[in-house]
């Protein structure tokens, strides 16, 4: 596992057009079809890395907390599954059933979506406006496997209360750390 951190994308950006398919419907999602809201949080996990398994719950929870309140989320695996076969589709889908994952669970099979977001890590976090502008990248929070802190959200519940109260997002932002993206 090679530690690796957020590439840090410049926020301002826009968000990459994508379409992929959710593991668990079998349905296309896109940009288009996620739909208008406040926010949308773009989750870039798998099911292997010991960072994803660490923040797994927390993930699910931020997702349910906030989605009710107008904020999208979606997970997109980009890791190459011949090489990591536990990061297979068929896994994806059964991760996503037994943990109930409330949010769409993409596959994507060629990295180009990972590589248009310029992802690094899982998890890397990216969390758009309602016109799909950047505004946070980067850590859950400060808990990483075995150092003993809490699994909390803190920093993208941070960034989300902002958006809903119609704030900026702090402009001081943390890196994720996890694993890199198991590239082909």
């Amino acid at each position: 596992m090679a530690r690796t951190e957020s590439t840090m994308l410049a926020l301002g950006s826009k968000a990459p057009d994508f379409t992929l398919v959710d593991v668990v419907s079998g349905e296309k999602v896109s940009k288009e079809t996620i739909g208008s809201s406040h926010a949308h949080v773009i989750m870039f996990i798998c099911n292997h890395c010991p960072f994803v398994i660490h923040a797994q719950d927390q993930i699910v929870q931020l997702a349910k907390d906030y989605q009710s309140k107008g904020i999208n989320f979606v997970g997109i695996n980009s890791n190459d599954a011949v090489a990591y076969p536990d990061d297979s589709p068929e896994r994806m889908k059964e991760i996503a059933k037994e943990k109930n994952y409330p949010f769409p669970y993409l596959f994507d099979e060629t990295q180009e979506v990972a590589k248009s977001f310029e992802a690094a890590c899982t998890p890397d976090f990216f969390i758009y406006d309602k016109d799909w502008k950047l505004v946070y990248r980067g850590q859950l929070d400060d808990s990483r496997p075995g150092n003993d802190v809490s699994v909390t959200g803190e920093s993208i519940r941070s960034a989300l209360e902002r958006i809903l109260k119609g704030e900026p997002v702090q402009e001081q932002q943390k890196p994720s750390l996890g694993c890199n993206i198991k590239w082909k």
